[in-house]
């Protein structure tokens, strides 16, 4: 699939390209989509206990894999999907303010879903996005 470009953000973005065979993101025309994004540090894979820290972290990655895909970030977001271990009202409001941070001017259509386990021990929360590029 020559016309599609697929990135994977130096750290994690590369360590999961060789080790799991996906890559962090794919560029289609005018919409970049992204893997799930977790909670994790982007060098060290490090993944906090605590859901508010994961769930910051991991709106932090979403950011950092949008604009090393070619995007602006969360101002171009409009679709959200998040999976949460478990998912709850804790996790639901830091979801929330973290909405409130990265798009004050708009609000994506969002999925939440719980799950039994995500694809690393100790993930809580994973996150995937499709941002549209405007020409």
């Amino acid at each position: 699939m020559s016309h599609l470009q697929y990135f994977s953000y130096k750290g994690v973005g590369e360590r999961n390209r060789e080790t799991f065979k996906y890559s962090q993101a794919v560029r289609i025309g005018d919409r970049i989509e992204c893997a799930g994004q977790g909670g994790w540090d982007r060098e060290t894979g490090e993944i906090s206990r605590e859901i508010n820290a994961q769930i910051d972290q991991a709106f932090a990655n979403v950011e950092h894999n949008l604009k090393d895909a070619g995007g602006e970030g969360w101002s171009q977001v409009f679709r959200v999907n998040s999976y949460h271990v478990p998912i709850n009202n804790e996790a639901l409001e830091a979801m929330v303010r973290n909405f409130k941070k990265y798009m004050p001017g708009h609000q994506p259509i969002w999925t939440g879903v719980g799950v039994p386990r995500l694809g690393e021990d100790g993930m809580r929360v994973e996150i995937e996005v499709v941002a549209h590029l405007p020409n």
